[in-house]
């Protein structure tokens, strides 16, 4: 196959029914939650969803398509590494805050909150400690070359780890960005936890950036799709990984970080405020007890 008929064939239109069941599911569980469940359960008069947290979700289900698709899914899966990373970026770093962040409280109470048994162990899997290290263990696993091997060669195999990645992946930012805040950590403790997610992709990221080889050789291919050479896809994908997804929650580690810091400060000038005025208080009480 000559590099113009590879092109072409890259683009040729695939369905995947397990992606569009997936997202109908989605859509379908977030319509009846608002529509049926969130009037039983909102007091009268209030929202049951806010016009942001619709806007979340609509971008949140229409990047998670997007990535799980095609095109994307099919050049990630048979042509190019640095695709599949751009892939595992949307479903771990992008698409999980969305929908985090369109998740109403009043939900994320049914869900996790009650007594049933399941709530319980979902609340143990939320902790930062146990939803940091499953996080970090799937990054590590899909690295592995033998797991990138089978999921370039088993699309059923592809979309179930994807689906992994995609669960810890809310697991990993429940306690930074969910829609309960007493679960939330606190904002010096979110900064380190997120610098602590960004130590562990560095390492494969590294390891694909230096390597003398080609690393994984389902992608070592003799007619390279678009003339990119399996050497610079590998080089790009850790790029992909180390530059895109480590400077990604860098930004955010500094907007919490300087938010954080902005709040102390307006919190201790008025502290500063409120004993000055204490003060002036007490002295002015005690000139007037003092005056003959």
């Amino acid at each position: 196959m000559t590099a113009a008929q590879l092109a072409v064939s890259a683009w040729e239109y695939e369905l995947h029914p397990e992606v569009w069941l997936l997202i109908a599911a989605i859509i379908g569980l977030g319509i009846y939650s608002a529509r049926s469940i969130g009037p039983l359960v909102v007091p009268a008069g209030e929202p049951v969803i806010s016009i942001a947290q619709k806007r979340f979700f609509i971008a949140g289900v229409g990047l998670l398509w997007f990535a799980a698709d095609w095109p994307m899914h099919d050049i990630a899966e048979e042509h190019l590494y640095f695709v599949h990373m751009l892939q595992h970026l949307l479903i771990s770093f992008i698409v999980p805050p969305l929908l985090l962040l369109a998740m109403p409280a009043w939900l994320a109470r049914l869900l996790i909150l009650d007594d049933g048994r399941p709530q319980r162990i979902l609340r143990r899997f939320t902790r930062p400690l146990v939803a940091g290290v499953i996080f970090n263990a799937l990054q590590i696993l899909t690295h592995w070359g033998e797991i990138v091997r089978i999921s370039s060669e088993n699309g059923a195999f592809h979309y179930v780890i994807h689906l992994a990645v995609f669960v810890s992946a809310l697991l990993m930012w429940f306690p930074v960005l969910g829609p309960l805040r007493e679960m939330q950590m606190s904002e010096p403790g979110k900064c380190l936890y997120l610098f602590l997610m960004s130590i562990v992709p560095t390492v494969p990221a590294g390891w694909l950036t230096f390597a003398e080889g080609i690393v994984y050789q389902s992608y070592d291919t003799a007619d390279p799709l678009w003339g990119i050479s399996p050497r610079d896809d590998q080089q790009a994908a850790g790029a992909v990984m180390k530059v895109l997804g480590g400077f990604y929650l860098w930004v955010l580690i500094a907007i919490r970080f300087f938010r954080w810091t902005g709040v102390q400060r307006v919190a201790d000038e008025q502290e500063r405020r409120r004993r000055r005025q204490e003060r002036l208080t007490l002295e002015a009480l005690d000139r007037e007890l003092e005056a003959p």
